[in-house]
């Protein structure tokens, strides 16, 4: 397993460069990501390059044995290309051109910023092609789906949707515009929805807009990607993402890629209310599950942040180390850090580096030794993949759908399906957070939280996952909507209603007001935000509401369809509910599963067909110890263990 790190040479002074290096190899660091915001240093004027300082980086480090990926610089274009090119500027929803002087404002649907991306993009990939030592290319930096409403991206958003409709009269008829006048009669009519909030907005349009933006930012990468591949035809090629504002849709972003990268920044707060979601196995989860492969941290937390935001508490004793082995559990076998060194200048000097301001060897650069120290003994792991018996569906158009109309107080697309994910990996059961349209033979297990905004082909996979044996999760707000965010107009949940056995009459939007549920087993449980009062058809009833006009109608129902069986939540429950269930549908699905964990404890298995490897994380700030059922060996104490005790963020490796 590699441990890499983010550095800025162009930041320091040169006299630092060999002393880094030299430092970086010693402490055990094998990659080095370099570029991403260099672009004013490789091309000062324009067409102008210079090479030289990056040239003699490159030569240092690889020197010292290590491997580097480079960067496309198109996040930062130079002031000079700004100045001398106002149009590539993105658009705000005033109307009016973002003012420049930060990173990410530059339109990647604007052609002559793209000439300029692609020929730097190629002076780069050119110079360097051959050179062994690139081990990967990164292409830009934290790209989002841009909500950019220049004339550029406006014309071309009217074309894409007349292209895909055909007419202004479908147009008008698939987004049902006679609603508040809005039908268009020319071409000229139709507008980016950025101007006022979504919510005021035709939700079909704000839908489609999402489609668009994504599909830029893939056609961009796209457009890149062939600059690279031609000089570089067999190294590795991907994208770094992050969870932001305007997310694209990740399996159309990585599609063509050769794997995913994701900036990892695990919340250093821990929350006392254990409602609270802080866990990033999730996030980890979804980014393997985005190709199912392994993956890449590209940025890993380091120290305190702060930029945008005020800074953070340190990171605690074990949690820089912890947290980059927590990503190793879930399937990363690079793990870069950001940065080596701290800013010392720029808005990103309070994001802290491995290294601070003083240079000096500090608490955490230590932890950092001892990470590098870690990953090699599990270099053995590297290339082992996760199976699992779970899945846990992820809808990218969900979520945007969601996003332009909010449901009700607290209702949070993601934390649906954060609640399932929590509920199974407690039980220290792998879990693939996938796309609706995989292939769903190979899991017992597949929740479905949400389906908002569902396809024809999603809902054929869901009814033959369940027929062929499957037992199926669904929850409240599914089949609400067609591809085009309409309604639909049928009775809840429109085209699950025979899978799930049941109808909803009616619902109760409750918000922060708690009410309760009372399970089949005598067991209560607190239930909120939103409320499905359902009749049963075929179903039982799993579940039924203690309050309010709907009292004793059902709240959870369980339903045979085929081989199968099919659970509907009709509201967001607590924890415990989750837990109970999940812990109910393991045993009842015969997957094997730990029991009465200690809170923290999150347990994950990569294996190469050959061995297991089992890591064992505890994620909380108190000491953990239990007894495994049978003695393993430790790859890390390399000796037998069988009863765990483990510090606050602390990792084991048992190979089985």
């Amino acid at each position: 397993m590699k441990i890499g790190v983010d550095y800025y040479p162009e930041q320091w002074d040169k006299s630092m460069w060999r002393r880094d290096a030299e430092l970086m190899a010693k402490t055990g660091v094998k990659t080095v990501r370099l570029g991403e915001f260099a672009w004013s240093r490789l091309e000062p004027a324009d067409g102008r390059f210079d090479f030289a300082w990056l040239d003699e980086v490159i030569e240092i480090l690889t020197g010292y044995g290590l491997e580097i990926v480079l960067c496309t610089p198109t996040n930062c274009p130079p002031l000079w290309l700004y100045e001398a090119h106002p149009e590539i500027i993105q658009v705000g929803a005033d109307g009016k051109r973002l003012q420049i002087g930060i990173r990410g404002h530059r339109c990647i649907n604007s052609p002559v910023f793209l000439e300029y991306a692609k020929r730097i993009t190629d002076a780069v990939a050119g110079h360097y092609a051959g050179n062994p030592d690139v081990a990967a290319w990164q292409i830009d930096n934290e790209l989002e789906a841009y909500p950019c409403s220049c004339d550029v991206c406006r014309d071309k958003f009217r074309r894409w949707l007349l292209g895909k409709y055909g007419s202004l009269e479908s147009i008008n008829k698939s987004f049902g515009n006679s609603v508040w006048s809005g039908e268009y009669s020319s071409e000229a009519q139709i507008q980016p929805p950025t101007a006022y909030p979504k919510a005021w907005q035709n939700p079909a349009l704000c839908l489609e807009y999402s489609r668009f933006t994504s599909e830029c930012t893939v056609e961009y990468i796209g457009q890149l990607k062939a600059v690279i591949r031609g000089y570089f035809p067999n190294v590795p090629i991907t994208t770094n993402t992050w969870f932001c504002e305007n997310m694209p849709d990740f399996y159309k972003m990585f599609g063509k890629l050769d794997f995913v990268s994701y900036d990892n920044y695990p919340p250093v707060r821990i929350p006392e209310n254990p409602e609270e979601f802080y866990s990033h196995a999730f996030h980890l989860d979804l980014m393997r599950g985005i190709k199912r492969k392994n993956f890449w941290i590209m940025e890993q937390l380091s120290g305190p942040t702060g930029s945008w935001s005020p800074m953070s508490p340190a990171p605690k004793p074990n949690m820089i180390k912890g947290y980059a082995l927590q990503a190793f559990a879930h399937g990363a076998d690079t793990v870069v850090h950001f940065r080596w060194r701290t800013a010392a200048t720029g808005a990103e000097m309070h994001w802290h580096g491995i290294l601070d301001h003083s240079g000096v060897r500090n608490r955490r650069f230590t932890e950092f030794e001892e990470l590098c120290r870690t990953a090699s003994k599990l270099e053995t792991v590297r290339g082992a993949c996760i199976k699992s018996d779970v899945a846990i569906l992820y809808s990218p158009e969900s979520e945007w759908a969601f996003k332009i109309q909010p449901q009700t107080d607290g209702f949070y697309y993601l934390e649906q399906l954060k609640y399932l994910h929590r509920a199974f990996s407690d039980y220290g059961v792998n879990v693939d957070v996938i796309s609706p349209d995989e292939d769903l033979s190979a899991y017992k297990i597949v929740a479905v939280p949400s389906l908002y905004i569902n396809k024809e082909s999603v809902t054929e996979n869901l009814y033959r996952f369940a027929e062929n044996g499957g037992i199926l999760i669904m929850t409240a707000r599914s089949g609400v909507k067609d591809s085009c965010n309409n309604c639909v107009m049928d009775t809840l949940p429109t085209v699950f209603r025979e899978l799930i056995g049941a109808e909803v009459t009616e619902y109760d939007p409750i918000g922060w007001r708690e009410q309760t549920i009372a399970d089949r087993y005598g067991k209560t449980f607190a239930c909120k935000e939103w409320c499905d009062v359902m009749k049963l058809n075929t179903a039982k009833a799993y579940a039924e509401y203690t309050d309010s006009f709907y009292s004793g109608s059902p709240a959870v129902t369980e339903n045979q369809y085929g081989s199968g069986t099919v659970y509907y939540i009709g509201t967001v429950c607590k924890r415990d509910f989750y837990a109970d269930l999940a812990g109910r549908l393991l045993k009842r699905a015969e997957i094997p599963a730990y029991e009465n964990l200690p809170v923290g404890i999150e347990i994950t298995v990569r294996t190469n067909g050959k061995e297991d490897y089992i890591f064992i994380f505890n994620n909380s700030e108190q000491d953990a110890e239990f007894e495994l059922t049978e003695s393993m060996y430790s790859i890390i104490w390399n000796e037998q263990r069988k009863n765990i005790r483990l510090k606050p963020f602390d990792m084991e490796v048992l190979r089985q």
